[in-house]
């Protein structure tokens, strides 16, 4: 018996022991695992269930304003609406998106693909925006059922909103959606932000966006806010009043309604920009709503392009305007004397090849040939001065380059020279492309922001100032025009002649209480058949219709303007662009106010 229990107690042994290493190795695991989340991984578990209660959320910051030169609104910003899920507050995320869908009738795979491809850029606990601006009712109805749907927010964004539309859509552009490659090039930026795309929105985004707030949210199990507290309040984005002047830039708008073409009103002795005018516009407004692709098909494709900036984008042979410039350089030539005369008979000859003039002029020496816009006298000045001269000179003259505005695309025009003939149409320079560059035509183009850089130039004594859209900023980055005082003296007086005299081409532009210089400009889109006429203009095809142009200074006493208009296939410079420019000078210079007569420049 003895035997037997021993033999037992024995045969107990190891399973006894085997059951002391199991729990020992339990003990050993769960005193592991208790070491390894509250000590090594504390810290990570402590935040996350501090997440569940409490969460730092982004306020946004109020965009910048934009004012007019006399404070009036011209961009503000409005609440909006957006709809936002929390995806770990989200327990069914199929469903809840197909409920998202059944609210806002957007596409169920469209939701699912904002989805997918915006996680990647929203933190833990973060509003993930899938619907923006949601109309009052559907706002109504989202906030009625969201507390049944774990995860649905509605976020508050500010929206902005233009209060002129397409009068300033060109200066102000447009703010739109973040797109992803500016999300990944801006860490300050979050998934559904708004930022510049256009205009002055774009090139001063910085400084509009301002920064933003924090604040932290007490939340239940279910992501419910409890209570919140503003940790450190957004800081606005900056104000920024513009020189325009919003009634005169209305009101020119207004008078090129139905027309393309492009306004430029500078005050000459700042630089300052009073009106920028590109017709036709656009509403900005819709970009911010988000434009659907019909309305972006149907910008792209209209044939006037609305959406270009023709004062800085659009460049444009510029005819008969740019004779003032070959009568300065030929002033500044000692072997040219302004008061030799040349024989106009409406045709010039060089080689077997005739160049016209628009009628014959007899004998004109250099200011008649200003006033009545003579070819001929120009045809034999750029033959005589050549184009390395032309070229040079109009670089310096502020041709070939951007002026420097604060607006984004803008164009440099073109001032060919032999090499660029060479390097684009592999052909030398001839003798008949010196004719029709002194004339302004062949293969030079001016953006009409440049063309009223000048003429500010003319009047204010020779600087070319850079163009500011500010009102704080005035007189930047002035350079010397080429000229000498005795040649500006003289095209400035020969632009007063213009005006003034009887067979001046800018004769409608005369405007009591100021005076007034000015210069047409006829620019040839393409070399019409000899029965299309300047006298049967309607005859004519609309897109083979030459450009108008006028340029224009006034002054009156401390006053000094400087203008430049042109109307895209308009036909005559006196009789499409002059009306308008007069109608400028009628405004600055209302007639029930006494008015003193301009000084000597």
């Amino acid at each position: 018996m003895n035997q037997f229990r021993e033999n037992s107690f024995f045969s107990d042994r190891p399973a006894s022991h085997f059951l002391l290493v199991l729990v020992a190795a339990l003990f050993f695991v769960l005193a592991f695992r208790l070491w390894f989340l509250q000590i090594y991984k504390g810290e990570f578990y402590f935040q996350k269930a501090q997440e569940n209660l409490q969460r730092r959320q982004h306020v946004y910051a109020p965009r910048g304003l934009f004012l007019d030169r006399e404070g009036r609104l011209l961009a503000v910003n409005e609440p909006s609406y957006s709809l936002a899920l929390v995806r770990e507050d989200t327990p069914d995320m199929d469903r809840t998106l197909k409920q998202i869908s059944k609210w806002t009738g957007k596409s169920l795979d469209e939701l699912r693909a904002d989805f997918e491809r915006g996680r990647s850029m929203v933190r833990s606990f973060e509003n993930q925006i899938l619907v923006s601006n949601l109309s009052f009712e559907l706002l109504t109805r989202v906030e009625t059922e969201a507390p049944y749907w774990p995860g649905v927010k509605v976020v508050v964004q500010p929206r902005r909103r233009y209060l002129q539309g397409e009068v300033m859509s060109h200066v102000l552009g447009y703010v739109a959606q973040a797109s992803e490659q500016e999300l990944a090039a801006d860490p300050g930026l979050r998934l559904g932000d708004n930022v510049g795309k256009h205009g002055l929105e774009y090139t001063m985004e910085r400084i509009l966006r301002g920064s933003r707030g924090l604040k932290q949210l007490e939340v239940d199990a279910a992501g419910r806010v409890l209570r919140e507290y503003m940790l450190a309040p957004p800081q606005p984005g900056k104000d920024l009043q513009l020189s325009i002047d919003l009634e005169l830039q209305t009101y020119i708008y207004s008078l090129m309604e139905g027309r393309t073409g492009s306004v430029v009103v500078l005050d000459a002795d700042t630089g300052q920009v009073l009106a920028l005018v590109s017709t036709p516009g656009y509403d900005n407004n819709k970009f911010v709503f988000g434009v659907s692709r019909d309305q972006w098909r149907n910008l792209l494709e209209n044939p006037h392009h609305p959406l270009q900036n023709r004062s800085i984008q659009n460049a444009y042979p510029p005819g008969s305007v740019f004779k003032p410039l070959m009568a300065a350089l030929g002033l500044e030539n000692p072997e040219i004397s302004p008061g030799q005369e040349v024989s106009c008979t409406a045709r010039y000859r060089l080689g077997d090849r005739v160049f016209r003039c628009w009628r014959s002029h007899g004998r004109v020496n250099m200011n008649r040939a200003l006033v009545e816009s003579c070819d001929t006298y120009f045809y034999q000045l750029g033959e005589r001065l050549g184009v390395d001269q032309i070229s040079s000179f109009s670089v310096a003259s502020g041709f070939g380059r951007r002026t420097g505005i604060d607006l984004p695309h803008e164009r440099a025009g073109l001032v060919p020279t032999r090499e660029w003939k060479r390097q684009r149409f592999n052909d030398a320079w001839r003798g008949g492309d010196n004719l029709n560059l002194a004339i302004g035509q062949g293969f030079i183009q001016v953006t009409p922001l440049q063309m009223a850089r000048l003429t500010a130039a003319i009047a204010n004594g020779g600087h070319l100032y850079r163009p500011s859209l500010f009102l704080e900023e005035k007189k930047l980055d002035p350079e010397p025009l080429p000229w000498s005082a005795g040649t500006r003296e003289f095209i400035y007086q020969a632009m007063l002649d213009t005006v003034e005299k009887e067979r001046g081409t800018a004769r409608r532009l005369r405007t009591r209480g100021a005076d007034v210089g000015g210069k047409t400009g006829t620019a040839q889109v393409v070399r019409l058949m000899p029965e299309h006429t300047e006298d049967d203009p309607e005859a004519v095809d609309y897109w083979l219709r030459h450009h108008a142009w006028m340029i224009s200074f006034a002054v009156s006493g401390s006053q000094r303007y400087a203008v430049a208009a042109l109307v895209e296939h308009g036909g005559s410079g006196s009789a499409a662009a002059g009306p308008v420019v007069k109608a400028v000078f009628d405004y600055l210079f209302p007639q029930d106010q006494e008015q003193t007569t301009g000084h000597d420049p």
